[in-house]
């Protein structure tokens, strides 16, 4: 298979998370559904995606917002698999 694909970040997540692995413990995922950013991360992150959308923002804040960007995808990730979990284990 292609290296480009076999190491993008959504397949390595996927191997990560194991969509079709066995549903995560009660206890991991009420504490991941909890997991949120903190309110200044919420606030800089407005800030700095204010600023993108005005193309003022300097290498330093491009390169925060794409971190921000990464963490909200995993955390988005987990989230998935955490609520996945609940409705598996609701069916059981």
């Amino acid at each position: 298979m292609n290296l480009v694909l076999e190491s993008s970040e959504a397949a390595i997540l996927n191997r990560v998370f194991r969509p079709n692995a066995e549903p995560w413990p009660h206890a991991a995922v009420e504490a991941i559904l909890r997991i949120n950013f903190d309110p200044s991360d919420r606030d800089l992150m407005t800030r700095l995606l204010e600023k993108a959308k005005l193309g003022e923002l300097s290498s330093e804040e491009s390169d925060a917002l794409e971190n921000y960007r990464h963490i909200g995808r995993l955390l988005e990730l987990m989230k998935s698999k955490a609520r996945q979990s609940l409705q598996t284990a609701s069916t059981s």
